[in-house]
């Protein structure tokens, strides 16, 4: 019983399907643009956004040139955004807003245009491309529109956006640290605070110089040690101004005993020279 029944339900699904689709393509073959956009808006308003981008994208070519291209224009790349394509729907969006700049839709499109990115944008660990369009997009939006109801929206995706990438340059440095290459991993560390000096992750940047300050002197041949002593010195006492109260602090004092003692051992036996 249950199987016939799952098999009648699949027969209606089946034949509803082909039955849409038969209905789309009859309706494209008419050579009649008014009812393919009737029935495009029919299905856009119902949020069969499939079926109605299928036939905006269908009618748009008896439009072009009229007063109702940027409409249909609009409308399809909705359509895709609402699907969640974010590729082809920014790639309309921006074809729209560089041809339709006067449109009322014109804010509602660069909005989406900006959002594209923030969905295609990926976590701190992938590649951040797309993050960084993201936000010359979102920022493009706010500094056009000020006044519109998603600046505080955006605002706020600004900042996530912003943070992740702050943490994707704490993830890169800290891959150096955590291999062992201290010498690119200092670079690194250095580059992300000199570019995120607001990062969530500051105090844990800093430790990290020091402590891969420390490891790189510690690994080095000796005639390099006494300067990369004092150059992890000098990151030291920087870290200990700005966080004296930090977990970090009693190891890193550690730290700093061991490199003067190896600067006081060394200049001893230069001046017994």
């Amino acid at each position: 019983m249950k199987q016939t029944f799952l098999y009648a339900v699949c027969g209606v699904i089946l034949v509803t399907a082909f039955s849409g689709c038969a209905g789309i393509n009859s309706l494209l073959k008419s050579g009649q643009p008014e009812l393919i956009y009737s029935k495009a808006l029919e299905y856009y308003q119902k949020e069969k956004w499939s079926r109605a981008s299928t036939l905006f994208e269908g009618v748009q070519h008896y439009y072009s040139g009229t007063p109702r291209e940027d409409s249909i224009s609009f409308f399809n790349a909705r359509c895709k955004y609402k699907n969640r394509d974010y590729d082809t729907a920014a790639t309309l969006l921006d074809d729209f807003r560089r041809k339709f700049g006067r449109s009322a839709f014109i804010e509602d499109a660069e909005g989406m245009y900006a959002l594209c990115f923030y969905y295609l944008s990926p976590g701190p660990s992938r590649d951040q491309t797309m993050t960084g369009q993201a936000l010359i997009a979102i920022n493009e939006f706010m500094s056009r529109y000020p006044k519109s109801d998603r600046i505080e929206d955006f605002k706020k995706i600004n900042a996530e956006l912003t943070e992740r990438l702050h943490d994707k340059a704490y993830i890169n440095a800290y891959t150096y640290y955590k291999i062992g290459r201290y010498k690119s991993a200092i670079v690194a560390l250095k580059n992300a605070l000199k570019q995120y000096p607001e990062s969530k992750h500051r105090e844990e940047i800093m430790y990290l110089i020091v402590d891969a300050g420390y490891r790189f002197a510690s690994n080095s041949v000796q005639d390099k040690q006494t300067d990369r002593y004092l150059t992890m010195l000098d990151s030291y006492l920087s870290f200990k101004e700005e966080f004296p109260e930090s977990k970090h602090i009693k190891e890193l004092d550690r730290m700093a005993k061991s490199a003067r003692d190896y600067l006081d051992r060394n200049n001893n036996k230069d001046n017994n020279i």
